[in-house]
């Protein structure tokens, strides 16, 4: 039997973005204009950011991008665990229900990512139960940069690893949650966009052609036949793990090639860089497939 791996990212040239999904400004509980919180990001060289007030919506059109793409979006918030809506055409009214927020948020041409699954003191502000019913959602944030100085862990891919090991196709997505100046720049995602606008953004976001980071850049990712590849100049180690967070590989340096096993035994693989500190970088699950 032959086997192939699904790459979300594009092996050729393209531009690099580095921006925040998930920001707070006075429209709720941050302490910077939604003004101020743009050009923030702009002098630490963002390539864009979106605004995500919890439970509001503001019109980006209004403001000054300050050379960055700003996306429009919001956190809902009230009611049930925490959604972010990415590329939001207006406010949505919070549901008990936040299946029905889901199917609203697809409707309005956005997409869903769910937040810090371990925030608070049980390391629980989502379930793992709510998280392999929902339906519809893009991804979730496997990094929470506020949740370093709150109860609960900022780290969530065990939870990621458990929803991939079931089947399910998500993304993982690290956000500063910024609602002061210690949360800025302490986790991104980079876009492998097409081009520099909300749309192709969005698009690249929604295909998985990204990558979340607290430090580590990564140059290079990709496939050939049955090996992937990962360079990462900043990078002290590499890993690679598949279903249920089984580590597959490892080796020291900034530089990867893994080759699937004859009989591969996993349904993905994702790579882990560890750099110095608390730096680190996730690549998007390469989901394997047989071919007979």
């Amino acid at each position: 039997m032959k086997y192939i791996i699904k790459n979300p990212y594009l092996n050729t040239e393209s531009i690099w973005l580095k921006g925040n999904l998930h920001t707070h400004t006075t429209v709720s509980d941050g302490v910077y204009t939604p003004q101020q919180t743009i050009e923030e990001y702009a002098r630490r060289d963002y390539d864009f950011l979106m605004l995500s007030d919890h439970d509001a919506f503001t019109d980006t059109t209004k403001l000054d991008p300050c050379g960055m793409v700003v996306i429009p979006g919001n956190e809902i918030s009230a009611l049930a665990p925490h959604v972010l809506h990415v590329g939001a055409g207006s406010r949505l009214e919070p549901n008990r229900d936040r299946q029905t927020n889901f199917d609203a948020i697809a409707s309005d041409g956005g997409f869903a990512i769910v937040c810090h699954p371990n925030w608070l003191e049980d390391f629980c502000h989502c379930s793992q139960e709510l998280l392999e019913t929902w339906r519809g959602y893009a991804g979730i944030e496997i990094y929470n940069g506020v949740v370093r100085r709150a109860t609960g862990s900022a780290l969530a891919t065990d939870r990621w690893d458990r929803l991939l090991g079931k089947g399910r196709r998500v993304w993982g997505f690290a956000n500063d949650d910024n609602h002061e100046t210690r949360d800025m720049a302490l986790a991104w995602n980079v876009v492998q966009s097409a081009e520099r606008t909300p749309d192709a953004v969005i698009e690249a976001l929604r295909a998985g052609r990204f990558y979340a980071s607290t430090g580590v850049a990564i140059q290079a990712v990709g496939t050939e036949r049955d090996t992937i590849f990962v360079h990462a100049e900043n990078a002290q180690a590499i890993g690679v793990y598949s279903d249920f967070g089984a580590r597959a590989f490892t080796v020291d340096g900034n530089e990867l090639a893994y080759t699937l096993p004859p009989e591969p035994k996993m349904s993905y693989l994702r790579i882990e860089c560890w750099g110095q500190g608390e730096a680190m970088a996730w690549t998007q699950p390469f989901f394997i497939e047989s071919t007979e």
